[in-house]
């Protein structure tokens, strides 16, 4: 094949990855998927809401005086201080926060969701001192972690659905296609700095391992029986 028709296959290559939403070295043949800023932070969220989910679990076996590894406890509320409030949180209070500020937007919003950003953090120092055996000893702490757990999980559910459904759409009104792009590459670049190749990859596998300790993985376990529910419910009525 001579040089024009080599180069022509390179440029077509390309364009057909552009098109696609992928970035991609022909040559290398490695891709790596286009993600806008909103779609990186919402992806983020999924990874909050199963932060969540470990959580509610652990306050849950707290309550019913059930034991849990202390690991699993530790190491998700580290997910939550490095992956969550050091980057995922700080992007927001770096680059979307101030938007509204200067454009006087949803100004109650923000003010709101910042506010809760503070107080998560709270909530992870408590969390962090006690994610220990020797704390972890007494009853009255013990159940006082359980509630601070609570606190975290009640706020955190309707902040991350405010921001998906209001704050994001919004933001993406205020800038042009190109700051847009611009902004991805800054989110991206942020991630690779803090967490290496693959961090997104990296903290979903983390927290796929506390969910298997914790015996919540099994994603068909959260299906509820409604056949067996509703003839329980028959029974019931037939006494």
């Amino acid at each position: 094949m001579g040089k024009k028709g080599f180069a022509l296959i390179s440029v077509l290559t390309a364009s057909l990855f552009t098109f696609s939403g992928l970035s991609a070295d022909p040559f290398s043949g490695k891709q790596e998927e286009e993600v806008s800023p909103n779609e990186d932070l919402m992806r983020e969220h999924g990874i909050l809401n199963r932060l969540l989910l470990i959580y509610q679990e652990i306050a849950k076996r707290i309550e019913h005086k059930q034991e849990f590894p202390i690991d699993a406890l530790a190491n998700s509320a580290k997910i939550v201080r490095n992956f969550l409030e050091d980057y995922h949180e700080k992007l927001e209070e770096e680059y979307i926060f101030p938007r509204f500020e200067k454009t006087h937007q949803l100004a109650d919003l923000v003010k709101t969701l910042k506010d809760q950003h503070d107080a998560g953090r709270q909530l992870t120092d408590y969390i962090l001192s006690h994610a220990n055996e020797q704390m972890l000893k007494d009853e009255e702490q013990k159940h006082l972690l359980a509630h601070y757990l609570r606190l975290y999980i009640r706020m955190f559910r309707p902040h991350e659905a405010r921001e998906d459904t209001v704050l994001f759409p919004a933001f993406r009104k205020l800038l042009s296609q190109d700051e847009y792009d611009k902004l991805g590459d800054k989110f991206e670049e942020r991630e690779h700095r803090l967490f290496g190749e693959n961090g997104f990859e990296k903290t979903v596998d983390q927290l796929a391992e506390i969910e298997k300790q914790l015996n919540i993985y099994n994603l068909s376990q959260f299906t509820p029986n409604l056949k067996r529910n509703k003839e329980a419910s028959y029974e019931s009525k037939s006494k």
